[in-house]
């Protein structure tokens, strides 16, 4: 999903409490924060490698990879690339899923990000793809800004996926937009950071959260 897919740009400091949610754990308090030994930082050569693994090797190999910055939303080039593409992973240490999110896109995909990022108007001339083949910790399937679930936003947590978005996003309206429909399905209908989605691997049967 667009959040590192773009909306995991909005709520990747989350994952934790979501993923406590999917597992019916209750959230941590702070003391137990501070009882808890702190995990090593990853090293930038496992930032890279947990960024590569969201796009077949054959992209990932050769392109950019970027750190983003979870308090600015800054971006840090841990390693230049070649064919054009941008693997991005963010700051900090691995989520309690193994991974944070990892994003693979082209140019284009890269404009509708900046577009996302700034609440801009998205000026797409061509297709715009994006890998996610690490899955997402959950974004909104109707808000492009949620920062979590809700009893009306209709939250998903997506598995292996590849997202694409077009020049008119009303080209989109003949897919569905039911995740569980059977095959892709579009992704915020209606705003023009509209996008396809379409899933690698099967949906989990829990997919939608609630607060």
């Amino acid at each position: 999903m667009m959040r590192t897919s773009m909306a995991a740009i909005a709520v990747v400091a989350l994952g934790a409490g979501v993923f406590a949610q999917q597992s019916g754990s209750m959230p941590m308090k702070q003391g137990d924060m501070k009882s808890m030994p702190a995990k090593p930082m990853m090293t930038t050569q496992q930032k890279i490698t947990m960024a590569m693994r969201a796009a077949p090797p054959e992209i990932s190999s050769k392109a950019t990879i970027v750190e983003m910055n979870e308090k600015d939303m800054s971006m840090n080039t841990l390693r230049a690339g070649t064919n054009g593409w941008t693997c991005m992973t963010s700051t900090g240490q691995p989520s309690p899923q193994g991974q944070e999110d990892p994003m693979c896109m082209d140019k284009a995909f890269m404009q509708l990000i900046s577009a996302y990022m700034s609440k801009g108007e998205p000026k797409l001339t061509e297709v715009a793809t994006a890998y996610m083949l690490m899955g997402d910790k959950g974004a909104s399937n109707t808000d492009p800004y949620a920062e979590g679930p809700t009893a009306t936003n209709n939250w998903i947590v997506s598995p292996a996926h590849i997202m694409i978005a077009v020049p008119d996003p009303k080209a989109l309206d003949m897919y569905p937009t039911d995740p569980h429909a059977g095959g892709p399905w579009v992704m915020w209908k209606g705003t023009k950071y509209a996008h396809l989605m379409v899933p690698t691997a099967p949906m989990p049967k829990m997919t939608a959260m609630t607060k």
